[in-house]
């Protein structure tokens, strides 16, 4: 395991760790962690002992968005200061910097084929990322992407209002309200969401989002462009006790298969994985090497 540090085309500078394999390999996991989270997870120490064990290194980073809040390092003209951002302070678009410099900074060590693995909020940005290297025609770094890996993707969107109901409208205008008034770095009211949040970033997810509202289970009229542009091998699992999904998981395994066209696509779920897949962790890891074997 060695700490691998890079600084982001935004200049950012973010910390991770790769656990490289024995064996030389030109393959690597690059791990976007979900909201709240970093990554120094159990799951990560166990994904990383089953990839190594099968010649795939794995770097699982801290990307802006990790834990609730941070103070990260940025430079200005050489200079370092320093900025908050966290999950509560974070604009997630800005995690197209963090990917696509995780992936340089893997490139430059030497790894040939890069798998992006997402979990939760972390699958979202790789599809945003991945949508917006097509748009930009960036195919020095799109021929890098060998497979993504997208773990209990979550609409946000749709949980929000489902939890909220009736109250989502005027929390929302609450949000325009402080924005128009200059106070986007002030936090929403409690009970907003999950956990505290900025204004600017509340309404990032809930109202300056469509460039990442694109995980809309419950719309069956939805074709979910934005996943069909995925021209690599695509891989994707839920849970099924205690997942953030609001349909039955059967029933949205059978829609993304029906809506991604994908030829190497691998959709499922595991039984009696909850959302972070505590205690599955072996057996979501192992079908993840499986797919990697098949397709790469």
């Amino acid at each position: 395991m060695k700490k691998i540090s890079f600084i982001t085309e935004d200049n950012i500078k973010l910390d991770g760790l790769l656990y490289k394999s024995e064996i030389v390999s030109n393959g690597v996991v690059i791990s976007i962690h979900g909201m709240t989270s970093n990554c120094f997870k159990r799951r990560d120490d166990i994904f990383a002992n089953e990839y190594i064990k099968n010649n795939i290194s794995y770097f699982c980073f801290n990307n802006r968005g990790h834990d609730l809040t941070a103070f990260v390092d940025k430079y200005i003209d050489n200079k370092r200061t320093g900025v908050i951002l966290g999950t509560s302070f974070e604009d997630a678009l800005d995690s197209y910097y963090d990917i696509t410099g995780a992936i340089k900074a893997m490139t430059d060590i030497g790894y040939e084929k890069i798998h992006l693995q997402g979990h939760s909020m972390g699958s979202i940005k790789i599809v945003y990322a991945y949508n917006k290297l097509k748009i930009e025609n960036n195919t020095s770094v799109l021929n890098k992407i060998s497979s993504v890996i997208l773990l209990s993707l979550i609409d946000i969107v749709g949980i929000q209002k489902y939890s909220l109901k009736d109250k989502f409208d005027s929390i929302l205008e609450y949000a325009l309200e402080k924005e128009k008034d200059n106070k986007s770095n002030e936090l929403m009211p409690k009970n907003a969401f999950l956990h505290p949040m900025s204004v600017k970033s509340y309404l990032r997810y809930f109202k300056h989002n469509e460039k990442i509202d694109f995980v809309k289970f419950s719309d069956e009229n939805y074709d979910f462009e934005e996943f069909n542009n995925i021209t690599v091998p695509i891989f994707m699992r839920w849970g099924n006790d205690n997942e953030m999904i609001l349909q039955d998981v059967n029933k949205l395994v059978k829609l993304m298969n029906s809506k991604i066209n994908n030829i190497h696509k691998n959709i499922g779920y595991i039984d009696g994985a909850n959302h972070n897949y505590d205690e599955k962790e072996l057996v979501l890891a192992n079908e993840i090497i499986s797919f990697l074997k098949t397709y790469n």
